[in-house]
């Protein structure tokens, strides 16, 4: 091949810049030139003339490449270097570019990202409060305004929620923006990496309030942390068979809203040269310097300080006075235990996801083992044996009716009520005839479903943590299969129990807590089984007693099965009072004293409401006697309503308030008609005990479980809550209804208290040792 040899001269460049752009050559080319002593020098510099070495390599390679030659430099007469466009020259070239403009990226500012954790954070609140919200309904006749109409609307009440804070210094919306914020604020500290936790914690918004908001149209109820039981159980492939037909096309929307979100995130991961919100190198020889370990200190403490806060924030929420709680308060939370859905609705569904994660149940009793477990289902077996040798009958061969009668209770009994009427004269002859009593409830005003829990399942509230304010609430969802009586009937028949109550099902999360307790059918105002022709009286709000026995005994009437456990929750007299009864003869019969005109309107018509329940409850009995079947009927008043103020004030009145009225009743076709216990086993209870009391009052024979409660009741008449003894113990009362003082208790009660601790500790919060043996079995 011809080789040409030429002079310096020919290549119009500068001497000085050709010297310069052939150094660099041979730097960028060490390998094909040999080992180039100072590499690192020349890098640096290359870099500052890497534009004239490239224009001059251009040039040279189109030259060579005209003339298929071969260009030789022999000015030294030893430098040679040969241009070649090869694949892997090319790709080099690529990748060197790529990095330079990698290397160039931006760091975006902290101002970006302030703004978009906020508007990520105010967006999710906004979202999630949209899951429960549902567009008012109005009759096709009603005559609505334009603006209720709007504010009836989702947007509407979204809107709402926000402007609340400076129309109506509601700050409800703040304190779910604090508590999301928290959450979001935790996953950045943890990851790192702000855009990747954006993404994260979006996704994880989008997911729940989808979710709830399915839930919310299925079952009238948000999700709380039970559900994700659903999910630990095993259970993921099933969640797609709870999406409505009609609600696909939000999934789908969803889905393509999220993939574009993800999508954006990870791009600005990218694109952000920061990456780190707190550089660190971790490769060892970059990771010891001061600044690097400084800054590596500094991300371990502030992840570690947002976990700890957010789970103190979380942890203490249901604690009275702690630092959230109070919090909270501030920023107008008002926990609704007893309606997770109106919780949900005022207070925000996260609050109300937040304030059921943790619950202090119940500490473990001292000595507490499988070994003491088994030794109580021994104690207790042979206590049955015993019990059960003097019995003839079995409950499973009757149908048993327990009748929660809301806020049911004598008024006369409180100080400073007085009638010249009798509010409650047919119930106050029957409990003349039949066993009966006064029940200390847990609650005075309120607390409905702790009540009827107790009744269910035979445990004590007072037993529990006082940070335990609803067990249907924080506790049923989370334990896994959860006794309670009527599962006796269930062990004979598939359909064994059926339960009643005229309102919402789920409230205080009913639906959900009597599947767990196995009842065959739920019938209420709404859902699939719905209760008929449930019937108000005059102006008052809720179903009266009598259209709910009236559905009662339509089920008795039409079902074949002649032993069942049918449980009774009424609302006829559930709050307000407030002169709903057009013919109330207690207005001109009230001879109380000293009541304000609203209390006095409130008793008054509450007397009223108890006169209804008296008429509506005795004829119930008096049709049931009609029924060739056995049954045998447990009544009792939950609380009394929170309506007495003046007693409220009087610290000598304070039991009375605790006090309400029950009976145990049996029909003419039971082998316990007639029957009617000693005052000493039966004139003072709490709920707790009511199924013992039933099987010793039909004679029937018991479980190792029952005979335990019935040996209970028996030292111990009735439990009430901590605040009618001195606000930390439970309060303990004899069978005349008087406090004990727990020093003075023998040896065997003090037994037969730590048994009780034990035995609700595994069957609420243990290993569920009991649920192995045959504790709750009857034999």
């Amino acid at each position: 091949m011809q080789q040409t040899i030429i002079d310096d001269s020919e290549i119009n460049e500068p001497e000085t810049e050709r010297e310069e752009a052939t150094d660099i050559t041979k730097a960028e080319h060490a390998d094909n030139t040999g080992t180039i002593d100072n590499v690192a020098d020349n890098v640096e510099r290359a870099r500052t003339l890497s534009h004239i070495a490239e224009l001059l390599r251009s040039y040279e390679c189109q030259r060579q490449t005209a003339d298929n030659e071969i260009i030789t430099v022999s000015q030294t007469g030893q430098a040679k270097q040969q241009c070649s466009n090869s694949p892997a020259q090319v790709f080099k070239r690529i990748g060197r570019g790529i990095r330079a403009v990698w290397n160039k990226r931006p760091k975006l500012s902290y101002a970006l990202y302030a703004i978009v954790f906020v508007a990520i954070t105010a967006v999710s609140v906004l979202f999630l409060q949209w899951s429960v919200y549902t567009e008012a309904i109005y009759a096709e006749d009603a005559e609505v305004d334009d603006a209720t109409r709007i504010l009836g609307s989702v947007s509407g009440q979204l809107t709402r929620f926000v402007s609340q804070m400076w129309l109506e210094g509601d700050w409800r919306f703040l304190l779910n923006f604090l508590a999301l914020g928290l959450i979001y604020l935790t996953i950045i500290a943890v990851l790192n990496r702000f855009w990747i936790s954006t993404a994260l914690f979006g996704s994880i918004m989008v997911i729940f309030a989808i979710a709830n908001k399915f839930k919310v149209e299925a079952r009238n109820e948000p999700i709380i942390p039970a559900d994700m039981n659903f999910i630990s159980g095993g259970n993921t492939g099933e969640l797609m068979s709870f999406i409505p037909t009609n609600g696909m096309h939000l999934v789908n929307t969803a889905i393509t809203g999220l993939m574009w979100f993800i999508g954006v995130c990870i791009g600005l991961q990218f694109l952000d040269r920061r990456n780190g919100l707190i550089p660190v190198q971790w490769r060892p020889s970059r990771f010891v310097s001061v600044k690097n370990m400084a800054a590596a200190v500094t991300r371990i403490v502030a992840a570690t300080t947002a976990v700890v806060v957010l789970s103190s924030f979380v942890w203490n929420l249901t604690v009275p006075n702690s630092w959230s709680s109070r919090l909270a308060t501030n920023l107008s939370d008002a926990p609704e235990m007893w309606n997770g859905m109106g919780d949900a609705v005022n207070n925000g569904p996260a609050m109300t996801f937040l304030r059921l994660v943790h619950t202090e149940i119940m500490d473990e009793p001292e000595g507490y083992s499988e070994a003491a477990m088994r030794d109580i289902a021994e104690r207790y077996a042979q206590t049955a044996e015993l019990i059960n040798s003097e019995r003839s009958n079995e409950m499973t061969d009757s149908t048993v009716i327990m009748i929660l009668s809301e806020s049911f209770s004598d008024p006369t009994r409180v100080s400073g009520i007085s009638f010249s009427e009798d509010p409650m004269p047919a119930i106050r002859s029957v409990k003349n005839t039949t066993t009966s009593g006064l029940m200390v409830s847990p609650a005075y005003g309120g607390g409905t479903a702790n009540i009827e829990f107790q009744a269910l399942t035979g445990l004590s509230m007072a037993l529990y943590d006082p940070t335990l304010s609803s067990a249907y609430q924080q506790l049923v969802p989370n334990m896994d299969n959860p006794f309670s009586f009527n599962q006796l009937w269930n062990n004979e028949q598939d359909d064994g129990s059926v339960a009643f109550h005229p309102y919402n099902r789920n409230m205080y999360f009913r639906d959900r807590n009597y599947r767990s307790f196995g009842f065959s059918r739920f019938y209420a105002s709404d859902g699939e089984d719905q209760m008929t022709d449930l019937a108000k009286i005059d102006a008052a709000w809720y179903a009266s007693d009598e259209s709910t026995y009236r559905n009662v005994l339509d089920y008795l009437s039409e079902t074949d099965n002649a032993e069942q456990f049918v449980q009774v929750v009424t609302m006829q007299n559930h709050m307000p009072y407030d002169s709903w009864y057009q013919n109330n003869q207690f207005i001109d019969a009230d001879t109380s004293v000293n009541l304000t005109d609203d209390e006095r309107v409130s008793v008054e018509t509450y007397a009223k409401g108890v006169n209804y329940t008296d008429q509506a409850t005795t004829q119930f009995l008096e049709q049931l006697n009609q029924m060739d079947r056995p049954i045998t009927v447990i009544f009792y008043g939950d609380h009394l309503p929170g309506i007495y103020q003046t007693a409220m004030s009087d610290p000598d009145a304070q039991t009375a308030l605790y006090e309400t009225d029950y009976f145990i009743w049996s029909n003419n076709a039971s082998s316990s008609a007639g029957t009617k216990l000693s005052e000493e086993d039966a004139a003072f209870s709490s709920s707790n005990f009511f199924m013992a009391e039933l099987a010793e009052h039909m004679n029937a024979k018991v479980s190792p479980y029952l005979a335990f409660l019935t040996q209970m009741h028996h030292a111990i008449a009735a439990i009430g809550p901590a605040s009618l003894n001195d606000g930390t113990n439970p309060a303990y009362f004899n069978n005349q209804g008087l406090l004990i003082d727990y020093d003075l208790l023998s040896d065997e009660d003090r037994t037969l208290l730590h048994d009780y601790q034990l035995i609700q500790y595994d069957m609420s919060v243990g290993k569920g040792y009991l649920r192995e043996s045959a504790f709750m079995d009857i034999h």
